[in-house]
C-alpha cells in the first residue's frame, strides 16, 4: 500500500474505455495536480491496460479465489493503493459499465479505501454518475468524501487530447486532495488490517447434508447478500 517513506499512495483510475474517450486527458491532468499538492505518491492506473472482460469469475470476489489472470493483475494492482480517485463520465445518468464492471472484479480490494470523483460531463458535470458511483463504492465499504471536482461542458476545454480547466475547476483539486488524504491516513489501520468475517444472511442457516451447523454459522457456500 504506502508508497517509499510511508507516503500515502494514490491510484488515479481512469473510468472509461471507450474509443475517443476524455477520461484520458482529464485523467493525466488529475494527476499532474496532485503531484503538485504533493500529499500522495501518484500512480495513473487506466483500466483499459487490464482489459477486463464482463464479470466471467466464477466465484464470489469476497473469496478472492481468482480463475483468470486479468483478475490477479486487477486485484494485485488495487491492493496497492492507500486512496482512490475515479475519473468518470456521465452515460445516460450514470457511469461507465467499465467503470463498474471493474469495482465489481473485487471485493477485499476496496474495503475501507476512501475515493474522491473527478467527473465530466455537459450541464451536470458529470454528478449524476458520481451519485451512482457512490451507492455502489458503500456496498464495498469504501469511503467516498464530499469533495470532489465536477466538469460542466468539458469538450470546450479538451484541444489536440489535453485538457486546460477553468480556474474554478482547477480550484477544486486542492480542497479534494487535503480532504482525501486526511481520510487516507485515518482509515490506514483499517485498510491495512485482515478484512471482517462475511456478515451472516438473513433467514435460516445453510445446512449440508450430514453436518448440523452450530446456531448463526454460515454454511461455506454462503455469500454476501449483495453479491451473488
Amino acid at each position: 500500500m504506502s508508497g517509499a517513506n510511508g507516503v500515502l499512495k494514490l491510484q488515479i483510475i481512469v473510468g472509461s474505455t471507450r474509443p475517443g474517450r476524455l477520461a484520458l486527458p482529464v485523467a493525466d491532468w488529475t494527476v499532474e495536480a496532485a503531484e503538485k499538492h504533493g500529499g500522495f505518491e501518484v500512480e495513473l492506473v487506466d483500466i483499459m491496460d487490464y482489459a477486463l472482460p464482463v464479470l466471467d469469475e466464477p466465484g464470489h470476489p469476497r473469496m478472492g479465489r481468482y480463475e483468470h489472470e486479468h483478475s490477479r493483475r486487477w486485484s494485485a494492482k488495487i491492493k496497492e493503493a492507500d486512496a482512490f480517485v475515479f475519473v468518470t463520465p456521465e452515460y445516460n445518468h450514470g457511469p461507465s459499465v467499465s467503470l463498474l464492471n471493474a469495482v465489481d472484479y473485487l471485493h477485499d480490494e476496496w474495503l475501507y479505501a476512501p475515493v474522491a470523483f473527478v467527473s465530466y460531463g455537459g450541464v451536470a458535470g458529470g454528478l449524476r454518475s458520481v451519485q451512482v458511483m457512490k451507492q455502489v463504492v458503500t456496498s464495498v465499504r469504501m469511503m467516498p468524501i464530499p469533495e470532489g471536482v465536477a466538469i460542466p461542458m468539458v469538450m470546450q476545454y479538451v484541444q489536440d487530447e489535453v485538457f486546460t480547466p477553468p480556474p474554478p475547476v482547477a480550484g477544486a483539486v486542492p480542497p479534494m486532495l487535503t480532504e482525501l488524504a486526511r481520510w487516507a491516513e485515518a482509515l490506514r489501520p483499517l485498510r491495512m488490517g485482515p478484512p471482517p468475517p462475511p456478515s451472516p444472511l438473513p433467514g435460516p442457516p445453510i445446512i449440508r447434508p450430514g453436518s448440523t451447523p452450530a446456531p448463526g454459522a454460515l454454511g461455506a457456500d454462503s455469500m454476501p447478500a449483495n453479491k451473488f
